[in-house]
């Protein structure tokens, strides 16, 4: 039974509502709101409280881009968790590409190396207990709606997912949308990896879909953020996209619902919302045990 549960990212947007809607399940006993910033994760909790009448907020600062920050984080939780929910990530801010301390790119720490350390640092200490959901995105197997191209690696050796850690699999590249999907697809694969080397924990990835009012594209350039929102607005118009609520509940899906199956990655069956599939029977790829291998090993040199 999943009593407590971790939120990354919970101050705003999908993570902020996914905490909200935990507050519908009796058997919800504490949500842990991990936020990097102290004042925007009061702010945050105050407001859950207020808009559920629910006291199960608590904050736990960690910054997914700095690996001191996850595991002083991990020390400082008080308990174990039953699920955690990877929900931060983006676009990596202005310098996207910029190297970390750690020796990857900024938007690859964001959206995966921090949750990685994070995972494991829960699992090796005995703070993680029952479920693993990891944000995917449909730009993992491509999003013609997007311009994303479905990621493409001519072997996908340890050398070229490491290359994609660091950024040097995409050259100087100047549009954060680019590395986004290969980084999500990589995120998957490390995730499938992860299933078989935890079988007592389940490990889903779950795409919460093309979703209006998220944050994601804040740290994009100003003419790159209108681009993007104004087209989710029309494709919501078109039921091409649908809202942050609908977006939340597919986490928890990947949380409460039995039939979805651990090393799996989830997501729209085609285009960016709709019935949920199982991703490979649309991107192979995503299935080869040697490709999730490697991205696991890849990740492991910068841990």
């Amino acid at each position: 039974m999943i009593k407590r549960v971790l939120i990354t990212g919970a101050n705003a947007g999908l993570g902020k509502e996914t905490a909200k809607q935990l507050t519908n399940n009796p058997q919800i006993e504490k949500v842990y709101l991990g936020c990097r910033n102290k004042e925007k994760a009061q702010a945050a909790k105050m407001e859950l409280e207020q808009s559920t009448g629910k006291h199960i907020f608590e904050i736990l600062i960690i910054d997914v881009s700095n690996q001191e920050s996850v595991i002083e984080a991990v020390q400082k939780l008080e308990c174990s968790v039953d699920a955690l929910i990877m929900n931060a990530g983006g676009t990596g801010g202005q310098n996207f590409n910029k190297l970390t301390p750690d020796g990857v790119t900024e938007i690859f720490a964001v959206n995966l190396l921090g949750h990685c350390l994070l995972t494991q640092a829960l699992l090796k200490s005995g703070k993680l207990t029952q479920v693993a959901i990891y944000a995917g995105s449909e730009a993992a197997r491509g999003v013609k709606e997007m311009g994303m191209k479905r990621p493409h690696l001519p072997t996908s050796s340890e050398e070229e997912f490491a290359a994609i850690c660091d950024g040097s699999f995409f050259g100087e590249v100047k549009d954060a949308t680019i590395p986004y999907g290969t980084i999500k697809y990589m995120g998957a694969l490390w995730m499938s990896a992860m299933a078989r080397r935890h079988p007592h924990v389940k490990f889903v990835t779950m795409s919460p879909g093309a979703t209006t009012g998220t944050e994601g594209f804040n740290t994009l350039p100003w003419f790159k953020q209108y681009f993007m929102k104004s087209m989710m607005r029309i494709m919501l118009l078109l039921n091409k996209v649908h809202t942050v609520e609908v977006g939340a509940n597919r986490y928890l899906q990947g949380l409460f619902n039995h039939d979805l199956e651990s090393g799996l990655f989830y997501a729209s069956e085609r285009g960016l919302t709709g019935n949920l599939s199982d991703q490979s029977l649309l991107f192979p790829d995503l299935k080869i045990e040697r490709y999730q291998e490697n991205a696991y090993l890849a990740i492991q040199r910068f841990l």
